[in-house]
């Protein structure tokens, strides 16, 4: 097969959403965004079928990122089929959150789990997430917190699941009842495939609905998990706080830090006397309501 041309920027990590708005605005498909939250590094990553193409395309994104992102010279290489496939592996690293470890799936074979520990085997390749964003990690703490305060079990809903893995998180870590859906069908296929390489193909019962139809009246779950973004949790509160049983957790995510006030504000109004907790982690945050027994 032909050697394809990869070029790869290392830019500031603070400036990786702004990016992937231009990204998505210009249309540019052939480069892509690597982002290693662990250890606070980012990277732009573009496959083209020449040299030249990418030095063009190269001249045309960088005079249009802005100032923030910082991109450092590209390091160019040829590379056949397979070498790209894979490049991305060098960036993204097993992670543990008390007994549950999210592992790049290569490393399935030798990865050792002690007594009493569990894992999710992750592929990076597959779209819309693998637990290396913040937003991701504040969720799965949250889970993993809640398995750990109580051995109660009741129902999980991972609204807008995106991956699936935060579902599939929560059934390792002993929930039997749980669901996810997405409007985005697509999502729903990457979820299912994830459970799949897994090994957990059916144990989540995933769906295309968004937040009305996923969450009609008459839902009460123990943990709702929704790393959506903050405009849309606005919009739904009533949804999102009807579906929490009572001693139940909601888990709302996808927050930018200076998001947190107005998003917590307005839960808290909606949710009196429950127990509201909130995290930053870089530029993202979560808020936590618990509902009282």
């Amino acid at each position: 097969m032909p050697a394809l041309f990869e070029l790869k920027s290392e830019i500031a990590p603070a400036a990786v959403d702004a990016v992937d708005e231009l990204l998505l605005e210009l249309g540019l498909e052939n480069w892509s965004l690597l982002q290693d939250v662990i250890a606070n590094r980012a990277w732009l990553v573009g496959i083209f079928p020449d040299a030249d193409a990418a030095r063009a395309s190269w001249a045309d994104l960088s005079a249009a990122l802005p100032p923030e992102a910082a991109p450092a010279t590209p390091e160019e290489r040829a590379l056949g089929d397979q070498d790209w496939r894979d490049s991305y592996k060098a960036h993204f690293k097993a992670w543990r959150c008390g007994r549950l470890h999210w592992v790049p799936v290569w490393e399935r074979a030798n990865h050792v789990l002690g007594p009493g520990e569990t894992a999710i085997w992750l592929d990076p390749g597959l779209a819309f997430g693998t637990g290396n964003h913040e937003t991701t990690r504040l969720c799965v703490e949250r889970l993993v917190a809640r398995a750990e305060s109580t051995s109660h079990r009741g129902r999980v809903v991972d609204a807008g699941c995106g991956s699936g893995i935060l579902a599939l998180s929560a059934v390792r870590l002993g929930w039997t009842d749980v669901s996810g859906f997405d409007n985005d069908p697509e999502a729903v296929r990457v979820s299912e495939e994830n459970a799949a390489l897994n090994d957990l193909a059916g144990a989540v019962r995933f769906t295309v609905a968004d937040l009305v139809s996923g969450l009609p009246d008459g839902t009460q779950a123990d943990v709702v998990l929704a790393n959506i973004q903050a405009d849309v949790l606005l919009r739904f509160i009533p949804q999102l706080v009807n579906a929490i049983a009572p001693g139940g957790l909601l888990v709302l995510s996808g927050i930018l830090a200076r998001e947190n006030d107005q998003v917590r504000a307005a839960y808290s109004a909606a949710a009196p006397g429950w127990r509201v907790e909130h995290r930053i982690m870089g530029e993202w945050s979560d808020v936590a309501l618990f509902r009282p027994e």
